[in-house]
């Protein structure tokens, strides 16, 4: 079976002299009660990144442009357990936006201080990627979660071609 493609847009402001992100309560379906990042499926003829638009204005009434996205890497979830919920994510942000997030039937979004996320109320798997990602980290994750579907089992990252090693930064010259 193939992972299902999803894409991801973590909207990004500063107030009041803090960094936020934008978060979702999820109120139906996969993930309901959780606080979520905004997207969803790409839907069978549409792009990545008209996925992303269109999901983003669906689930918080904001306008975002594709020229405005910064790709941040991808995600692979893996649930060993329920391999028809394995997802194949690509992860954007966005600091350029218009309207304000408003409440859908789906989402009831809120801005968090990126250096306090609500980790929580979030997926297990979100504290391994989410900081990395909002912190300028890029790269692909593989998540592979427990037989619970909850707690994670594992978590790599493989940096993107071409990048430096963080251990390996400021060494040598």
């Amino acid at each position: 079976m193939t992972s299902a493609p999803v894409t991801l847009c973590f909207m990004l402001r500063t107030h009041e002299g803090r960094e936020q992100v934008l978060l979702g309560l999820k109120k139906t379906g996969f993930g309901a009660g959780k606080v979520v990042g905004i997207g969803g499926h790409v839907e069978p003829g549409e792009s990545i990144v008209a996925a992303i638009c269109r999901e983003v204005a669906e689930e918080t009434s904001l306008v975002i442009g594709a020229m405005d996205l910064i790709p941040a890497g991808t995600v692979a979830f893996v649930f060993p357990a329920k391999p028809e919920w394995d997802m194949f994510t690509t992860v954007f942000l966005c600091r350029t936006f218009a309207g304000d997030a408003v409440e859908s039937d789906e989402i009831a979004p809120q801005w968090h201080p990126v250096g306090d996320l609500p980790h929580a109320h979030m997926w297990a798997d979100a504290s391994h990627w989410l900081p990395a990602f909002l912190s300028g980290e890029r790269g692909h994750w593989r998540v592979v979660l427990n037989d619970d579907n909850e707690t994670v089992a594992s978590s790599t990252h493989t940096p993107p071609l071409g990048a430096v090693p963080a251990d390996s930064r400021g060494m040598g010259s």
